[in-house]
């Protein structure tokens, strides 16, 4: 049986008359259009042809491919050339040197080319100031966390069941997605323990899995409900939007991996091959996915144009966490403590870092990791267990070994990290037991369910 499974499409009514309009002449023009678009759309062309602006409609039914081209470019480039005003101010002249220096990189990173050594900016002394974020409607662990594209706000789901919509910059909640105990047709929460969460490029909307085996999209700007996804039946275990585009992947403890088009608002095909729960998912530009397979033992990167997928093994027992660097490299981490570094290439790590957070001093079993963020595109990461710490890692010989920069006192389960998208915070969730509820809760006063922001100084 293939692992990939696509929706069946109603058979259209008229078939011969279809046939005829189709084998008419119109069919070469028609061809010869839709081959002109295929290069457009082409993941060789760069970020800028990718994403929403091809589901921008044509004012003009008779626009020529090449006419919607240039179109589209100019709407990029003026993109861009906003956001490097942003960046100076509203007054400043853009030269053009940035806006050429930012489409080169743009379009290295989508294939996965653009590598920034960053790390070397970090170190203890340059920790600025740590903030905790905490409401009385999380009060049990906090299992997910996402950054809107501009990092000014923050999303969090919890066991209580619900969403919390925090602005950074105040440091205070903005809006919350409650919980409900029982679902009526006007959907206005979650009933279940929260598992993961997810946001578009855009910020146009926030996908939200629980242990109801249900996706929920909601808006990111006022939390207001979009649309319910059926299709698991088992609780989701992450979520996670292709970059640059509407396509959202998810996966599940059924051993799943769906794909979903919020563009349409549909649901487009099952990815199966994992034998155990799928624990993680991540996703970057290209139409691929990465998952981690719990106990099955494998990660595995699905090429879903090519409908195929690799399979990668190296961890020893439950792997908990994987996350893209850029297209060709990724990390994961297990319950075995070892924080793998991989190549897209090579079925084995390149580079493994045992026992990366330290030993239980009772039993002498290696600390688990259960968080690991990127700051993707760049030499730089963090890694979570329960033993106290957040470490900092530094990716050195071309990504393909790593060492230690420092430790930073997190006392709790490091249920979810994620570093804003300048390097400049990391937001880090503590909590008193494991997102999956797998293990004993954590004793101490000192530990408590809440998030943490952690600035750097970079200068």
């Amino acid at each position: 049986m293939p692992f990939f499974i696509k929706e069946k499409t109603k058979k259209k009514k008229n078939n011969k008359r279809a046939r005829n309009v189709e084998n008419g002449p119109n069919k070469k023009r028609k061809l010869e259009r839709e081959s002109e678009e295929e290069i457009t759309t082409s993941e060789d062309e760069g970020t800028a042809l990718n994403g929403d602006l091809f589901n921008s409609n044509s004012e003009d039914e008779d626009e020529s491919p090449q006419d919607k081209k240039l179109r589209l470019a100019k709407i990029y480039l003026q993109e861009i050339e906003q956001r490097e005003k942003e960046k100076l101010g509203e007054n400043e002249e853009v030269d053009n040197r940035l806006i050429s220096k930012r489409l080169n990189e743009d379009y290295l990173k989508e294939i996965g080319k653009f590598k920034s050594n960053v790390a070397e900016n970090y170190s203890e002394d340059k920790i600025e100031k740590i903030d905790t974020l905490k409401c009385r409607q999380q009060k049990e662990s906090i299992t997910c966390l996402c950054l809107s594209s501009k990092n000014d706000y923050l999303f969090t789901g919890s066991k209580d069941g619900t969403v919390v919509k925090w602005n950074i910059e105040l440091k205070k909640k903005e809006k919350m997605i409650p919980f409900v105990k029982l679902e009526s047709d006007k959907i206005s929460g979650h009933s279940k323990a929260i598992t993961s969460i997810a946001i578009s490029f855009d910020d146009k909307y926030l996908a939200v899995g629980d242990e109801s085996s249900e996706i929920k999209i909601w808006c990111p700007k006022n939390l207001s409900f979009v649309k319910k996804f059926n299709g698991h039946n088992k609780k989701i275990t992450g979520v996670s939007f292709r970059k640059n585009s509407h396509t959202l992947y998810s996966c599940s403890a059924d051993r799943t991996v769906k794909v979903w088009n919020l563009d349409e608002m549909m649901y487009i095909e099952t990815l199966f091959g994992h034998q155990d729960v799928i624990t993680s998912i991540d996703s970057l530009y290209k139409e691929r996915a990465i998952t981690s397979g719990s106990r099955d033992g494998t990660l595995r990167i699905w090429k879903i144009p090519e409908e195929s997928q690799l399979i990668y093994n190296g961890h020893a027992g439950c792997i908990d966490i994987v996350k893209l660097i850029n297209e060709e490299n990724f990390i994961s981490g297990g319950e075995d403590g070892k924080i793998c570094i991989w190549s897209l290439m090579r079925k084995k790590p390149l580079f493994i870092i045992h026992d990366a957070h330290g030993k239980d001093p009772l039993n002498q079993e290696p600390n688990w990791i259960s968080s690991i963020a990127t700051l993707v595109n760049t030499d730089l990461f963090a890694s979570g267990s329960f033993n106290g710490f957040v470490k900092l890692w530094k990716l050195t010989s071309n990504f393909k070994r790593a060492e230690l920069l420092f430790d930073i006192p997190q006392v709790g389960y490091i249920n979810s990290m994620a570093f804003t998208s300048n390097g400049d915070k990391l937001i880090v969730s503590t909590s008193r037991d494991h997102k999956f509820g797998r293990y004993t809760f954590l004793e101490g006063q000192k530990i408590k369910n809440c998030i943490k922001v952690i600035s750097f100084n970079k200068k």
